[in-house]
């Protein structure tokens, strides 16, 4: 009997299979997508625009009338698997995210509530479904706990308890971490999928994946799924990670000084390096910068230089954080904020970060603060 169920339902599995391939024969070809939506209740002659995500941020690729709660979209897409979004116009609830590459996508846009609307077709869309599916359940659980306890964090917050108001927020951390686990569970079972190379670049971004775990789930990923723009992003993390370990040599950069001139590490680097990463604008840094001060101080003359890299935008406020600071070492910056060179190449994600190089120019230590650094530099002079 049990066999018999499994032959029949084997049977439909591989008829449903026959039949979308006929399908997928007549309706589009081998490079062009075709989404198919149904967005019910939309008043006819809304539009639905299709947007693409790039470096940017989301861009409008086509936009379609709504008739009849149906919207199509056809073209080519010869970039491969890219991150999309569906939105339709009057509804406020936001957008739609499918996976946009070429075959046939369904999307069903729930007007009511968006975060419902279900994606299918290509195995990426499927795969993109079923990860959505898993992750509500947790996000659902999260929003009934925050709807719960909001009036009890209020309170907390009118009297000032830190106790009560730490502990809900740790309690409230564990729906993240439960988050984080099923994404890198995901990626784990699914290196076939382009989302899979989506959540690595979410990891980085949070910084809520060692570098090492990142390395292994990629390394792990399809070799198509490697070569897509997303992918070889998250390779480029692995490599600058690499570039910037404790034990390898400091890559070379130069950048102008607040005098205007090109200024290299190579011609900064002393018995001891520093390299600083601060901005003006930085609270945490500025706060650090007396202990740094102190630090120089007394051993400059004993061969400790310091380099540092601001990630300001504006020269005025720079300088004025320079002298105000009374930071009398070498200065470099492109003044680009988050976008500079030097900061992607060493991977500085948050500041103040600190690199620690030896004579060679080797890293020996990363973002040591206070007594530590204070520490490192006193033995690395006294080598």
């Amino acid at each position: 009997m049990h066999h018999k169920q499994i032959n029949i339902k084997m049977r439909k599995i591989l008829l449903l299979a026959g039949l979308s391939l006929l399908a997928s024969c007549s309706k589009v070809g081998d490079t062009e997508y075709l989404i198919s939506g149904t967005a019910t209740g939309i008043d006819n002659g809304k539009m639905a625009i299709l947007q693409i995500q790039n470096e940017m941020g989301p861009v409008s690729k086509d936009t379609v009338k709504v008739e009849n709660g149906k919207f199509e979209f056809k073209g080519e897409f010869k970039e491969g698997p890219e991150i999309g979004f569906i939105i339709i116009e009057s509804l406020d609830s936001g957008m739609v995210p499918f996976i946009l590459e070429n075959g046939e996508i369904t999307i069903t846009v729930d007007k009511d509530t968006i975060q419902k609307s279900k994606i299918s077709g290509t195995n990426n869309n499927d795969k993109f479904q079923e990860y959505n599916d898993g992750s509500s359940v947790i996000y659902k659980k999260m929003l009934a706990f925050q709807k719960n306890n909001q009036q009890k964090f209020m309170d907390a917050q009118k009297v000032n308890d830190t106790a009560t108001m730490n502990s809900l927020r740790k309690q409230n951390m564990t729906f993240q971490n439960d988050m984080d686990k099923f994404s890198e569970t995901f990626v784990e079972k699914n290196p076939n999928a382009f989302l899979s190379s989506l959540l690595l670049e979410n990891f980085i971004g949070r910084q809520t994946l060692e570098a090492a775990k990142i390395e292994k789930l990629y390394n792990a990923l399809a070799s198509d799924i490697k070569k897509t723009k997303s992918g070889v992003r998250v390779n480029d993390f692995i490599k600058s990670q690499k570039a910037v370990t404790i034990g390898t040599m400091a890559p070379d950069f130069s950048a102008p000084n607040p005098e205007g001139k090109n200024v290299s590490l190579k011609e900064s680097l002393g018995k001891v390096t520093i390299i600083d990463f601060w901005a003006s604008w930085c609270g945490p840094c500025r706060a650090e910068n007396p202990n740094v001060v102190a630090l120089y101080n007394e051993f400059h003359s004993k061969g400790l230089n310091i380099i540092g890299v601001s990630l300001d935008k504006d020269a005025a406020k720079w300088k004025e954080a320079i002298a105000k600071d009374q930071l009398t070492w070498t200065h470099v910056s492109n003044l680009k904020f988050w976008e500079d060179g030097i900061a992607k190449q060493y991977n500085v994600k948050s500041i103040p970060a600190t690199f620690i190089l030896d004579a060679t120019g080797k890293i020996v230590a990363k973002d040591l603060r206070g007594a530590e650094l204070k520490a490192k530099i006193a033995e690395l002079l006294a080598k």
